[in-house]
């Protein structure tokens, strides 16, 4: 498991915990691994999700430091989503 997925655990698992999000997400880092969010927090995983939301891990790094909103980042083509889009949302308003 590469540096960025831990390190994207550790994050994640802090923000998903005190927003209280209640669906499956998974975050696809291209050439890193993946990292699944559930209402039980985050963990190194590839599993089946209602959307998985792909990108490069300079743009995921950034969209979890915040110097990148998720938004933006779907609008110019450097985050793709696959799957529900509602869900996309709520996930992101979890990132910010």
């Amino acid at each position: 498991m590469s540096d960025i997925v831990n390190e994207a655990v550790a994050i994640l698992d802090a923000k998903v915990k005190t927003a209280g999000f209640d669906g499956t997400a998974k975050f696809d880092i291209q050439g890193e691994g993946c990292v699944m969010i559930d209402g039980n927090g985050a963990r190194a995983a590839d599993e089946e999700a209602e959307v998985t939301l792909s990108a490069d891990a300079d743009t995921f790094q950034s969209i979890l430091e915040g110097d990148m909103n998720p938004t933006s980042a779907f609008m110019t083509g450097k985050l793709s989503v696959d799957g529900d889009m509602g869900m996309a949302m709520k996930l992101a308003t979890v990132l910010a």
